[in-house]
């Protein structure tokens, strides 16, 4: 027994080594956020996007990714989530009524372009094949949203879903159209 454990140990020592001198391990550097920006500012090139560097690099989206930093929601949608944003072109948001846009993105409509972005955002996953006709969704803002499916198209309110990307936090769904929640 004691020439069997001798033996085991010196394989074990000679594969560590022959380990070490073959094979390189490069580590990625060590993501670290930038002060006072929370969530957001963790630098990861690696690793799948969040829904909001989705939004980020969409050249459909610039408009969505001004108002989501205007209304101070950058970090609460590059957490973990999981989230399913519903995410509107910038041409939904120019058929918007004239100034609608540019109105909500002042200071002092912080809180109803909140409402509105939060309208957007379910939490929790919802890939389409996980949508049903008539299918109620409970949002971030506390309003509901209903999927309509017809002829294997999916609707969220009266607003197409026009592609679907998987993000790292849950996936985005881009509309075309924005979507504006009930009156309270």
């Amino acid at each position: 027994m004691t020439i069997l454990s001798a033996a085991l140990i010196a394989a074990a020592s000679c594969n560590t080594s022959k380990n070490e001198d073959s094979t390189s391990v490069t580590s990625a550097p060590e993501a670290t956020p930038q002060s006072g920006v929370g969530q957001a500012g963790v630098t990861d090139d690696v690793s799948q996007q969040n829904v909001v560097k989705v939004a980020v690099s969409s050249k459909d989206h610039s408009t969505l990714v001004k108002a989501v930093q205007a209304a101070d929601l950058v970090n609460a949608l590059s957490n973990n989530g999981p989230f399913t944003v519903f995410a509107p072109t910038n041409a939904a948001f120019d058929a918007l009524p004239a100034g609608t846009v540019d109105g909500l993105m002042q200071p002092d409509k912080k809180d109803a372009l909140a409402d509105i972005l939060q309208y957007h955002v379910y939490v929790g996953v919802l890939n389409l094949e996980n949508l049903q006709d008539g299918q109620t969704l409970g949002m971030v803002n506390g309003g509901n949203a209903t999927v309509h499916i017809k002829d294997g198209k999916y609707m969220i309110n009266d607003a197409n879903i026009i592609a679907s990307v998987p993000a790292s936090n849950g996936i985005v769904h881009v509309l075309d159209k924005v979507i504006l929640p009930p009156s309270k």
